[in-house]
């Protein structure tokens, strides 16, 4: 298990509903395909230092996981398919995971 972290810049125009439920179909994905989400950070509505599709603010959200590298190409196919969705980043953030006895 790798440890993972996707940065999304989601559209100011989407609501609150919308964006829990763009992100619940995310964390779906991710417990799927054998993953686990650590935390979902939003940081909220934030100015960007350039337009992005002539748009100036836009809506943060950080998702921490673990899981398998396939399930990173997995929801990235599912993030470029979604609407409201500028840009996304993912990084590795460690090789392998110890997992948690619960």
């Amino acid at each position: 298990m790798r440890k993972f972290e996707t940065l999304l810049l989601l559209s100011p125009e989407l609501t609150s509903d919308n964006r829990e439920s763009l992100l619940a179909n995310f964390t779906a994905i991710i417990e799927r395909e054998g993953g686990k989400l650590v935390i979902a950070d939003h940081w909220g509505m934030r100015d960007l230092a350039y337009p992005v599709h002539k748009v100036m603010r836009g809506y943060y959200v950080r998702l921490e996981y673990t899981g398998p590298s396939a399930l990173v190409a997995e929801l990235e196919r599912n993030i470029r398919n979604s609407d409201g969705i500028f840009k996304f980043m993912t990084v590795k953030l460690a090789d392998s995971v110890a997992e948690e006895v619960a």
